[in-house]
């Protein structure tokens, strides 16, 4: 029975509606970038160069680039002042590699500026990580004990990892914004070469856009679910 209420409920239709949204923009991201993989730069520069060049242009030298595994790991770390690119990226002279060195490179200097969002952003991560890890756990003991405080309680702390996910919405964008001025202004990528880049980075985008709409039809399900035991 309780196997079939979690797997079989109707509203579940709404979680395999933000699977299929997510799945399609993790599809979106890799092919665009796979594309344009296959574009490299008029200058021959990898994007580990281009992004040493826009760091240290910005006045930022005190953060380091690390090459790591993985593909399209690439992330900064402001905790570490860390830069770290991935391997299809780091010494690829492609404008797809360029582009993503130069979003991350967008994190460095929003990091360095103060960028207002970032903050929040690393202001809610401990209560974010607690939603995370006890929401789901909560909501589903409240649902068994037919418990409506605990199941609210869960639902309370959930609603943390979809404000997480809107907050990083600007903080997403406003690197790839950057970034690509950035890559305009200095000439890093010219013509068609910077259209790819922005292909690939509004690709990327979609899938911070595509996790929104997957936890808030996730959160919509649990509040469904919760006013049904209250009926």
């Amino acid at each position: 029975m309780l196997f079939g209420y979690f797997y079989w409920d109707p509203t579940y239709i709404l979680v395999l509606a933000g699977v299929v949204i997510s799945l399609l923009a993790s599809w979106g991201v890799k092919s665009t970038f796979a594309k344009y993989s296959k574009v490299g730069n008029s200058y021959g520069l990898t994007a580990r160069d281009v992004a040493e060049r826009i760091l240290h242009n910005a006045g930022i030298y005190d953060v380091a680039i690390e090459q790591v595994g993985g593909d399209l790991t690439d992330h900064y770390s402001p905790n570490e002042k860390v830069l770290r690119l991935s391997s299809s990226v780091c010494n690829s002279t492609s404008v797809a590699a360029i582009g993503v060195a130069a979003h991350e490179c967008g994190h460095a200097i929003q990091h360095a500026n103060g960028y207002a969002p970032i903050k929040v952003r690393n202001a809610i991560v401990p209560v974010v990580n607690i939603g995370q890890q006890l929401s789901i756990p909560l909501i589903m003991l409240g649902l068994i004990l037919s418990m409506t405080g605990l199941v609210n309680i869960g639902i309370f702390l959930f609603s943390f990892v979809l404000i997480f996910q809107v907050v990083t919405l600007p903080v997403e964008f406003n690197a790839s914004n950057r970034a690509l001025r950035i890559l305009d202004e200095r000439n890093f990528l010219v013509g068609d070469e910077l259209k790819g880049a922005k292909a690939v980075l509004t690709a990327a985008a979609m899938t911070y856009v595509a996790a929104v709409i997957s936890s808030a039809l996730q959160l919509l399900r649990l509040v469904l679910l919760s006013k049904r035991r209250d009926d």
